[in-house]
C-alpha cells in the first residue's frame, strides 16, 4: 500500500528534475544575456556575389513527346525538371529559344550568369550552331573577367566535346540508355573547386559504390580517346567514369581547367525531378546528388557580376510560360515547357 501512495510523489519529483535539467540547458533571453529589445544584426551581404542569379536553358527540337503534344515542327522544348533543377539550387531561369532570331537570343543571354545545355538527341545542323555559339559566347565572358558557369549535361557534354575536338566522330556507341549507376572517380583526384567539393564523405563515398546516378545515353567517349584528344585533354579534366551494361568505361564527369564548366554524361536532375522510368534512383541520398549539384552550379552563377535591367529579367523569366504534362503515358519526361512563338521583351 505504502508503494502506491508514494507514487504520485515520486512522479512529480522526477518531473521536477526534469524541468530542472531541461532548465539548464535551454535559456531564454534574460537569461542568456539578450535583453529583448535589441534587433539581431544580420550580415551584410558579400558585395561581391549575385544574390538574385539567373540560369539561362536552351531549347532543345520538337515537343519532348515525340510529337505526341504538338504537330508544330518549328515547336523548340524544356524538360520542366532542369527548370526545377536550377531553382533548386536558388536561381530563376530564362528560356533560351534556340530558333528565335539570333539578335533576341543573344540579348537572352545578357540577363543570365550561367547556362545549362541539356539533354536530348540533337546533334548537327541549325541546334549544334547554336549551342557553338553560345559556348564560345560563355568562354569570352570568363576570358573578359566575368565568372560564368556552364553545365553540359548528356547531350550537352557530347556536343561541348565535340566543339573542343572539333572532331564530331570523337563520339562512340555505348550501351546506358536507361541504367542508374556509380560513378568511379579517377585515381588521384582533386575534387577542389569541382561539384563534389562539397558532398558530406559518406556520400562520395556512396558514390563509388551504390547506383546514385542516372544513365540516359547511347553515346559516350572512352577515357583512353578522351586522353588521347588533345584539345580535350588540354580542356577539361576528368574527374570520374562509368561502365555500361557491356562492361565498357566511358567519361562521366569532367570539369574545365580554366573555366566554370562542366560537363556530365549522366543526368544530375531527373533523381529529384523525373518519374517516367523505374530506374531513376529517388533514395534519400539520389536526392542530395542532384540537391547538390544545384547548388554548385548556382554557388558558381552567383559569383557572376553581371547585374541587367530588372524589368527584362522579369519579362523573360520562365514564368511567362506554363509547363505541359505529359507523364501520364509512362515514360518519358513528366513535365517540358513547349515554345512555339517568342514572347522576349526588349
Amino acid at each position: 500500500m505504502w508503494r502506491y501512495m508514494c507514487l504520485p510523489f515520486l512522479l512529480l519529483l522526477w518531473n521536477d528534475i526534469g524541468l530542472a535539467k531541461a532548465s539548464e540547458s535551454i535559456l531564454f533571453p534574460s537569461e542568456s544575456g539578450f535583453d529583448g529589445s535589441r534587433i539581431p544584426v544580420c550580415s551584410s551581404p558579400d558585395p561581391n556575389l549575385n544574390y538574385r542569379p539567373v540560369i539561362g536553358i536552351l531549347s532543345h527540337p520538337g515537343d519532348g513527346a515525340s510529337g505526341r503534344l504538338t504537330n508544330d515542327t518549328s515547336s523548340t522544348y524544356i524538360a520542366a525538371s532542369y527548370v526545377k533543377f536550377a531553382e533548386a539550387g536558388g536561381a530563376r531561369v530564362i528560356p533560351l529559344i534556340y530558333n528565335e532570331p539570333e539578335e533576341v537570343l543573344f540579348q537572352k543571354l545578357e540577363l543570365v550568369n550561367g547556362v545549362i545545355f541539356t539533354g536530348g538527341w540533337a546533334k548537327k545542323y541549325d541546334y549544334f550552331e547554336i549551342v557553338k555559339k553560345i559556348f564560345y559566347k560563355a568562354l569570352e565572358r570568363n576570358d573578359a573577367g566575368e565568372h560564368f558557369p556552364v553545365y553540359g549535361i548528356c547531350l550537352g557534354f557530347e556536343l561541348m566535346s565535340i566543339i573542343i575536338s572539333q572532331n564530331r566522330d570523337i563520339l562512340e556507341r555505348f550501351d546506358a540508355e536507361d541504367n542508374a549507376s556509380s560513378l568511379q572517380f579517377v585515381d588521384n583526384v582533386n575534387i577542389d573547386g569541382t561539384l563534389f567539393q562539397r558532398f558530406p564523405p559518406e556520400l562520395l563515398k556512396k558514390l563509388s559504390t551504390d547506383c546514385l546516378v542516372m544513365q540516359k545515353h547511347k553515346y559516350g567517349i572512352t577515357p583512353a580517346n578522351f586522353q588521347a584528344n588533345p584539345a580535350l585533354s588540354s580542356f577539361f579534366e576528368i574527374l570520374t567514369t562509368c561502365i555500361d551494361e557491356n562492361s565498357k568505361t566511358y567519361v562521366s564527369t569532367v570539369k574545365a581547367k580554366r573555366y566554370p564548366i562542366t560537363g556530365f554524361q549522366w543526368h544530375p536532375e531527373k533523381n529529384a525531378f523525373e518519374w517516367g522510368s523505374s530506374a531513376i534512383p529517388h533514395s534519400e541520398d539520389a536526392i542530395q546528388v542532384t540537391q547538390h549539384a544545384a547548388s554548385y552550379l548556382v554557388s558558381e552563377a552567383r559569383k557572376s557580376l553581371n547585374r541587367p535591367e530588372s524589368q527584362k529579367v522579369l519579362s523573360n523569366l520562365i514564368y511567362n510560360y506554363k509547363p505541359t504534362y505529359c507523364g501520364y503515358a509512362g515514360r518519358g519526361y513528366d513535365e517540358v515547357y513547349i515554345f512555339t512563338q517568342p514572347r522576349s521583351r526588349f
